[in-house]
């Protein structure tokens, strides 16, 4: 007898056509806003235009003082080191488990990234920071993996504590928030990506926030020189005499990634909205199928939904891989299941592993990482299937055959054992 998986000759559970998500949505109004933008400026060497209404929103979305768009998310991470005052030598804890430009600016400081292990949720286990302190100890740095913010108030506590800068690397995270607080707002300054598949989206981009008038100057140094740095460095300040050269880097957005994102700025509540209306969904029909493990958000936190993740569980399967269980649902059509891939545990990467072939005599010698050393982040890395989360309401019945693709697996699993 044909068993019914698909991987076996069954029929598929999703037969629409793919893709079946892409990021972000546009519309005849975002193409007209972006056609206009190239009637307008291809270049903004200054905050003026699409550049400062971009800026000038994104302050006024996040509650902050100042907003400084960048070329990428990685950019903004870099930028962010040098304007909190990170020299050679000091070390900065980062969660394990995320990607690497979170951390990998470091380097290029000849600053120390010191790793730090996660909880289940991938973010950054306060109880495990202390042990890393050391008097070269800077800063925190926490990201919000997948959009679901992290325990801000512990990091903090920990942080006042030993005297230490907090960072947030919020680039999965645009409009998470903690009891109404925004994630990107904890701390000293944030930063976060205008990529592709990004909650808010630009095509590609970044921007750094901070409240902090010093950290922004020096923002603005590192990222930006001549017209903009002339122009808002006070006169009186000693990093204006530099201003024409500032570090002698150019990390500035693109005039038409800044259109593409204040366009979508204006859009990303109702996205988010939609996105946690089916994420309740998703997480309620996944968290009854046995091998995954759902884990609905604590009280009084909005995650962004970048992502939706399940923790396989083989011990409830039998012991089917999850390799198995994953091919079972391409096959099965839900092609949009995903395995982590490079956000993954940083103690993998050859870059935390032998950094010294990149940067020869790096301070980072002392601590060369390798696979074993955080078993949490390892272990819930190696099982975690990710979903990306819809927003329309008519999306809601393709989310229900990526459930039926689910739970069919489920059912039938011992015919893949």
């Amino acid at each position: 007898m044909t068993s019914p998986l698909a991987l076996l000759g069954g029929k598929a559970v999703v037969t629409a056509a793919g893709p079946h998500f892409t990021w972000p949505p546009i519309d005849d109004t975002t193409r007209a806003r972006v056609a206009a933008q190239l009637d307008t400026a291809i270049s903004v060497p200054g905050r003026d235009g699409v550049v400062a209404d971009l800026e000038d929103g994104l302050q006024e979305y996040f509650g902050v003082r100042h907003a400084i768009t960048t070329s990428s998310g990685t950019a903004a991470l870099h930028a962010v080191y040098w304007a909190s005052g990170i020299r050679p030598g000091d070390e900065v804890i980062v969660p394990a488990w995320t990607f690497h430009a979170t951390a990998s600016p470091l380097f290029s400081l000849r600053a120390v990234p010191v790793l730090c292990e996660t909880g289940p949720d991938g973010n950054i286990d306060p109880t495990r920071i202390e042990e890393l302190i050391t008097p070269r100890t800077r800063a925190i740095m926490v990201t919000h993996l997948w959009g679901r913010p992290a325990d801000m108030s512990a990091v903090v506590r920990v942080a006042d504590t030993h005297h230490l800068m907090v960072l947030e690397d919020g680039s999965h995270a645009h409009g998470a928030s903690i009891t109404g607080r925004k994630v990107g707002t904890f701390g000293l300054a944030s930063a976060f990506s205008l990529n592709g598949p990004k909650p808010l989206s630009g095509g590609e981009g970044g921007f750094v926030l901070t409240d902090d008038d010093e950290t922004y100057y020096r923002t603005l140094a590192f990222a930006h020189y001549n017209k903009r740095a002339r122009n808002e460095i006070p006169g009186g300040h000693p990093l204006a005499r530099y201003a024409v050269t500032g570090v002698g880097l150019k990390l500035r957005i693109h005039p038409l990634a800044a259109a593409l994102a204040h366009d979508q700025l204006g859009r990303l509540d109702g996205y988010l909205a939609g996105r946690a209306e089916i994420a309740r969904y998703l997480t309620r029909r996944l968290s009854g199928v046995p091998g995954l493990e759902v884990a609905a958000p604590p009280e009084g936190v909005v995650p962004s939904w970048y992502g939706l993740t399940a923790t396989y569980r083989p011990d409830e399967l039998g012991g089917l891989p999850v390799e198995r269980f994953h091919r079972a649902l391409i096959a099965e059509g839900a092609t949009e299941y995903d395995r982590p891939g490079s956000t993954c545990p940083m103690n993998l990467l050859p870059l935390y592993q032998q950094p010294h072939l990149l940067f020869p005599g790096h301070p980072h010698s002392h601590r060369r990482y390798r696979g074993g050393e955080f078993p949490v982040a390892e272990h819930v890395h190696a099982h975690t299937i990710k979903l990306p989360v819809w927003h329309r309401e008519q999306d809601l019945e393709l989310a229900e055959q990526y459930v039926r693709a689910a739970v069919k697996i489920s059912d039938h699993h011992k015919e893949l054992l």
